[in-house]
């Protein structure tokens, strides 16, 4: 099993940047591959990126493509999201998520039941 604790979230203003982590637990986390998914109040949850065992290759919804980068230092069990120009739309609780299987089919990582662990979610607010 991984445990999934994430931070750095919090408030800022519109054009802004946060960076979120994402600490996992046990030995084994750079055998999973790890998705970063939001939830704003009253929606669904929605896919927003997701990195490989190894670094690279990456995956982007495409509200996010071009701000956002997702990388993972498995030296430090952390998984990280930059998030830059931040914008209103942003707002929402993000979660990070553990696959340990990772998945096959086109656009399959984008897909909240493919993943195994979850972590409590960090709020994001962006003010305008």
């Amino acid at each position: 099993q991984v445990q999934l604790v994430e931070s750095g979230g919090g408030l800022v203003q519109a054009g802004g940047s946060l960076r979120l982590s994402c600490a996992a637990s046990g030995r084994t986390f750079s055998n999973y591959a790890m998705g970063w998914f939001r939830q704003a109040p009253g929606k669904e949850r929605e896919f927003v990126a997701h990195i490989w065992w190894v670094p690279g290759p990456t995956y982007y919804a495409d509200s996010v493509k071009g701000r956002f980068t997702v990388s993972r230092d498995n030296a430090k069990n952390t998984v990280y999201l930059q998030m830059n120009n931040l914008k209103p739309e942003d707002t929402a609780i993000y979660y990070c998520a553990a696959d340990r299987m990772g998945c096959s089919g086109y656009g399959c990582y984008a897909l909240a039941r493919e993943y195994d662990y979850w972590g409590q979610g960090t709020q994001v607010t962006v003010s305008s």
